[in-house]
Order: C-alpha cells, then sequence, then structure tokens
C-alpha cells in the first residue's frame, strides 16, 4: 500500500529553509528533526535564495501603472456622456404640456 504525501504548509518551509539557511545543524540533521527528506530540504532551501530579491522590489509606494491612468480618463469621458445624453433627449423631446 502506497503512503499518502504530506502537504506541508508555507510557514513549515519557511522554517525548514531558514533554519537551512542558518546552517547551523547539517541538511541530513535537518530532515531528521522535521521528518522532510535532505533534497526537499534543499529545494525549498533553492527556492528561498532564488526568490530572496523580490521581497525588496517593491520597498515604499507602488508605482501607479498607465492602465490606472487610462481607466481614470475612460471614466471622465463616461461621466461626460452620462451627462450629456439626458439633455440631449430633453432637446430632442421639446416642451411637455
Amino acid at each position: 500500500m502506497a503512503k499518502k504525501r504530506k502537504i506541508h504548509g508555507v510557514e513549515f518551509k519557511a522554517k525548514v529553509s531558514l533554519a537551512a539557511l542558518r546552517e547551523q545543524e547539517t541538511i541530513a540533521q535537518l530532515s531528521s528533526r522535521f521528518g522532510v527528506h535532505s533534497s526537499q530540504v534543499n529545494q525549498w532551501k533553492r527556492h528561498v535564495v532564488e526568490n530572496l530579491s523580490s521581497l525588496f522590489q517593491e520597498v515604499g509606494r507602488p508605482r501607479k501603472e498607465e492602465s490606472d491612468e487610462v481607466s481614470v480618463e475612460e471614466l471622465y469621458a463616461q461621466i461626460g456622456r452620462l451627462k450629456m445624453e439626458p439633455e440631449w433627449l430633453k432637446k430632442k423631446a421639446g416642451p411637455i404640456d
């Protein structure tokens, strides 16, 4: 009978990879302590090292995208159309007696 796969949470993976980055214990010791295969520990550690720079990309205020500016212009154009349509209809309908 095959074993059921364990699904590890993000917090657990972070804890294991942080312990691997500290290098206070060997990978074999970490895998024994956390109950995870040593290749999995190495994979999580490599993933953290490769994606570490992305943590500091969005420092400070987020930049405005051009798509946001375009959408604001489109909204103002739509407001203008919505104001003009009732006036045009009133003018075309004429006075109601």
